[in-house]
């Protein structure tokens, strides 16, 4: 199976299309994955947490989500999420591009709203638990969303948009300070990495390549990625390649050497040892583990 492929085995509620780009995909922790590594991209995306509890973290700062509670990512924010302690969470999450809603004459809604969060500005709070002032006009948008991907009616495009709209209607009414969000170098160079291993992570990444991808020298950038990251660049780099292993062992029947040299392992022998390090079973166990 192609590693691209991955998420068309996901449960899901969206008929994306390159001409209407958004999607629902439902995910649980750690049913599906025990984590969603830090990584960043040009979407829009809303977690929306149906059961349990979890860990969310935008911009290398975690906060505790639980059953109810809304995150709203901008587009090129770091982000991730994960486990808390053995709590489970079942979520939506809620991915869709800002396009689809901006005029191609730049109106008022465009250029005060759509494209400063295209930039990835942070024009309200991105943490919403039920008890939140706009929290039910959120929620309703969000649970209409599911309703209307229940059946994909004719025309549901619209529908899906109309919710869009009045789900940034609640949150710009509801005049909420934003949260600080500071454009630095030090995001700058971990968007930049992250983005490379996301693309290169089949391949060979020594030190002095990821380095160079930051202007930095081997040593100043193994300091700089484990004082923000928390873990080593290598630790990093195979967690990420083992995440999406996981994935493949559950959704496809490719032998497991296949996916071992798929997700960047050229030796079988340690990709069986950091994988059983990691889900504490061997592979094949993984893969036929009771649900």
């Amino acid at each position: 199976m192609d590693i691209a492929e991955y998420q068309d085995n996901q449960e899901t509620k969206s008929h994306g299309q390159d001409d209407f780009p958004f999607n629902i995909y439902i995910c649980s922790i750690p049913l599906d994955f025990t984590l969603v590594p830090t990584h960043w991209h040009n979407d829009m995306e809303i977690i929306y947490v149906k059961k349990g509890r979890g860990v969310v973290s935008l911009d290398l700062r975690p906060f505790e989500v639980s059953q109810g509670d809304i995150v709203i990512i901008p587009p090129g924010r770091l982000h991730s999420i994960g486990q808390l302690d053995a709590h489970s969470m079942e979520y939506e999450n809620i991915i869709f591009h800002l396009s689809m809603l901006m005029a191609y004459q730049g109106d008022c809604c465009t250029k005060q709203l759509f494209q400063p969060l295209s930039q990835g500005q942070s024009l309200f709070p991105s943490h919403y638990p039920p008890g939140a002032p706009p929290y039910p006009a959120l929620a309703a948008c969000l649970d209409a969303m599911d309703g209307i991907c229940q059946a994909f009616g004719h025309g549901y495009q619209l529908a899906i948009k109309g919710q869009l709209f009045s789900f940034f209607y609640a949150l710009v009414s509801a005049m909420l300070p934003p949260q600080p969000h500071i454009h630095n170098k030090s995001l700058n160079h971990l968007k930049a990495i992250l983005k490379y291993v996301e693309t290169n992570f089949q391949e060979k990444i020594p030190i002095q390549e990821a380095a160079r991808i930051c202007g930095f020298s081997a040593s100043h950038f193994m300091k700089f990625f484990k004082s923000h990251m928390g873990v080593s660049f290598t630790e990093y780099l195979n967690d990420y390649r083992l995440t999406l292993a996981a994935r493949l062992l559950l959704s496809s029947n490719d032998p497991i050497g296949n996916i071992a040299a798929d997700t960047g392992f050229d030796n079988l022998s340690y990709f069986n040892r950091i994988f059983k390090k990691k889900y504490h079973c061997t592979p094949s166990m993984f893969r036929h583990k009771e649900p």
